[in-house]
């Protein structure tokens, strides 16, 4: 890079939130925060991992000052080199020395497999990599922190919880005060905050960066993306995910098994799905029994021709038989219209959903009900808290590791203010507000809502002005790339051309 310029955005309080460097050719590195923008004539210390037998055999211990990771993947010939991210990865220099630090970590908001297995392998990392042995856990969530909730994390404590699931640390939603927490983590001498959740909580860690910022305090804030529902953008995909569609499948393999088994048998499965359908999607494309799949992304309607009910009475007429995969966000204005709308939200902010799966389940009944035309058999299954509540699979196991260990060389290298994740496969560091502005959310005009449909061979739902409208408010589809241009990243940022 040749010629850089960096600039500084400001954030809408004025604070400072986010560096922009950029170079020839349209680069564009967005960086996120260290120490050193803040504190001056900080010491730094050698990386000890270069001391350790682990690390023996690595021919290159330390990740290159300049490496970065590209956004977008896909280019055409004269494309702007584009945006990218600081590569994760161990520096030659920390900013901390292994005896000084006073970690902490913190879980909120829901559940999800592989939360165990990250807070199991920031402990492992930074006793085993680094050498520390103060690691705090905050019990309860946000509020553990002023509730003075903690407990002392070891190696040996944490030896085999990647084998439960939950977390150990136990969670809440809300409770978010910054000013009791930034003061508690002041109070306790802790220096580096690791904090797992989804983007309601990362919100609030980014919060806690800039209050903390604000004191001057030598204190990095590292936070590892949750959410099962993978709504999370820029990252590939987030941990839990693909536990979640593995899980999914015992509930859609039983609702196939219960409706192939009987008359007109209907099996209908909820999964999790506020506002993205990535569970329904991969889980119905999995499994090969699903009949019909509705999200939130796609609108659907019931009655008349092209309805729900029509291709029900079509499927059940050809195979005797169907399979209904909704995810929970799914058909909410439908529901709005035939029950009374209360508009209520939990502690973290989300909208209090209303059970489609039941609603819709009723709907089917009174609708073949009224009709007399075919007697109907259906089996409603809502595996959601079983999925949420179970430990994560092997290959969720090796991806919470790899968060987790990013995570820690990020803070031990003093950059703060970020959260870790893959891009394209690599895993990167990338400023809070890119996840926290908006959602991840299925591309209907994209080819894997195409080849969904192909699979299921269920009607869009969508009439000609519905296509116009979607494609119009949606941003260019790029959800997920050909298969020879991501080999290891199922979900590409939506500013990458489709490829024809």
């Amino acid at each position: 890079m040749s010629d850089q310029k960096s600039a500084k955005a400001m954030g809408p309080t004025g604070n400072l939130q986010m560096k922009v460097v950029k170079g020839d050719f349209g680069y564009v590195l967005e960086d996120v925060p260290h120490l050193c923008d803040y504190l001056s004539d900080l010491p730094t210390y050698p990386n000890p991992l270069q001391f350790n037998p682990a690390y023996s055999v690595v021919k290159q211990y330390f990740v290159n000052v300049d490496d970065t990771v590209a956004q977008k993947i896909v280019v055409h010939t004269d494309s702007p080199r584009g945006t990218h991210f600081r590569r994760a990865g161990p520096r030659q220099k920390v900013y901390f020395d292994s005896d000084e630090v006073h970690a902490c970590i913190v879980t909120c908001g829901g559940l999800c497999p592989g939360l165990n297995t990250v807070i199991r392998e920031i402990v492992c990392g930074l006793y085993h990599m680094y050498g520390v042995n103060k690691v705090l856990g905050i019990d309860g969530g946000y509020k553990g922190f002023y509730a003075r909730n903690t407990i002392d994390l070891t190696p040996k404590v944490v030896n085999d919880i990647h084998k439960r699931g939950g977390t150990i640390l136990g969670t809440s939603r809300g409770g978010h005060d910054t000013s009791k927490i930034v003061d508690s983590i002041q109070d306790r001498g802790i220096n580096q905050v690791y904090i797992i959740g989804g983007d309601g909580t990362q919100k609030g860690a980014a919060v806690i960066y800039e209050e903390i910022r604000r004191r001057g305090l030598k204190v990095s804030v590292a936070g590892i993306p949750k959410t099962i529902d993978n709504d999370i953008p820029v990252i590939d995909r987030s941990f839990g995910f693909d536990t979640a569609v593995e899980e999914a499948q015992r509930a859609i393999n039983a609702a196939h098994v219960e409706a192939e088994s009987i008359e007109n048998g209907i099996g209908v499965v909820k999964l999790m799905g506020r506002y993205s359908g990535f569970i329904a999607m991969y889980a119905t494309l999995a499994s090969r029994d699903v009949d019909c799949c509705l999200i939130p992304e796609s609108p659907f309607y019931l009655e008349g021709r092209g309805g729900l009910f029509e291709y029900i009475e079509k499927r059940l007429k050809e195979n005797g038989h169907m399979v209904i995969v909704i995810a929970e966000g799914a058909g909410q204005d439908l529901l709005s219209e035939s029950l009374q709308s209360m508009n209520q939200q939990d502690a973290s902010g989300n909208k209090l959903l209303k059970d489609v799966g039941l609603w819709i389940s009723q709907r089917i009944k009174n609708h073949f009900g009224r009709q007399q035309k075919i007697s109907i058999n259906l089996k409603y299954i809502d595996p959601t808290y079983m999925i949420r509540a179970i430990p994560s699979n092997a290959a969720d196991n090796v991806y919470c590791t790899l968060l987790a260990q990013s995570a820690v060389h990020g803070a031990m290298a003093g950059y703060t203010g970020f959260i870790c994740g893959p891009v394209n496969g690599r895993h990167s560091y990338i400023p809070f507000n890119h996840i926290t502005e908006k959602q991840n959310k299925v591309v209907i005009t994209d080819r894997m809502w195409a080849r969904l449909l192909s699979s299921t061979n269920q009607p869009s739902f969508l009439n000609p002005k519905d296509v116009i409208e979607v494609q119009e408010g949606e941003e260019p589809p790029t959800q997920l790339l050909e298969e020879e241009n991501c080999k290891d990243s199922k979900f590409a940022t939506k500013d990458i051309p489709s490829m024809t």
